[in-house]
């Protein structure tokens, strides 16, 4: 592909952050000519939370008014936990504007009724003033994979700093959103685009079994489990994500070309 007619990339970003966790990945895909669409989500970054309930289905619609507002009706959408959930919802609402998916460090099943009350509660403790410090400091950096707290200590307090300044009201608006979310095993079934699951091998968040049910429900899917990475792969292993993006994209380009 040429970089004038290069499929769009929309990044979307894990819970506590912003988009700032894609930009060694939006930098590089830019090089290389693609358009790269990196937003914040509701109450994140630059984006206000709004009045509306909490919904993921809230935030895939505001995603398609945003690629709207671009120009761009078609483009290969990548998210990272969060992101991933909130890619799935706009692959329930907007699957024909989705020509390459990538899946990192999220699951496609439904919340059961003990994980859900965990989510509320700690949707509860982060608009707790008394706790909030406490529990952003034992929980956040656990998102990286063991490895990398051990090697790697520049990023755990580049990681915290970036859950420190996350609003706790959209923080907590997410954690119930994402507990309401419906199942989605059988909306990747359906999905027959390029399709890639990433996972990470220290991941102590999502199991390896559900990454692969994902990547078998994906009719074109694939899967790879980084090694020595946790839940935050972009930042952890950046140079893999991007060369892993970058081989989605050219099979999307691959399936342009035959289609």
């Amino acid at each position: 592909m040429t970089a004038r007619t290069s499929l769009p990339v929309v990044l979307l970003h894990a819970l506590p952050f912003s988009s700032a966790m894609w930009q060694a990945q939006a930098t590089a895909l830019r090089a290389r000519g693609h358009t790269v669409v990196t937003p914040d989500q509701r109450g994140f970054g630059s984006t206000p939370l709004g009045a509306e309930p909490p919904s993921l289905d809230t935030v895939a619609d505001d995603l398609a008014a945003l690629l709207d507002a671009h120009g761009l009706p078609e483009v290969a959408l990548a998210g990272c936990s969060m992101g991933g959930y909130v890619a799935m919802a706009f692959l329930r609402r907007h699957a024909h504007r989705v020509r390459a998916l990538a899946l990192l460090a999220t699951r496609a099943s439904a919340d059961g009724p003990e994980t859900a009350g965990e989510r509320h509660r700690f949707a509860d403790l982060m608009l707790d003033d008394t706790q909030r410090d406490q529990v952003v400091s034992r929980t956040t950096p656990l998102l990286l994979g063991a490895t990398t707290r051990a090697r790697n200590p520049h990023l755990i307090g580049q990681v915290m700093a970036m859950a420190r300044a996350a609003p706790p009201e959209a923080v907590a608006w997410a954690q119930r959103a994402i507990a309401a979310r419906p199942d989605s095993l059988g909306l990747l079934h359906a999905t027959k685009v390029p399709a890639l699951v990433v996972t990470g091998a220290e991941d102590e968040l999502v199991a390896a079994e559900e990454a692969a049910s994902m990547a078998y429900a994906l009719p074109r899917g694939r899967l790879i489990t980084l090694p020595a990475t946790g839940h935050l792969q972009p930042l952890e292993a950046p140079k893999t994500v991007t060369d892993l993006l970058t081989t989605l994209l050219d099979d999307a380009a691959t399936a342009d070309r035959n289609r």
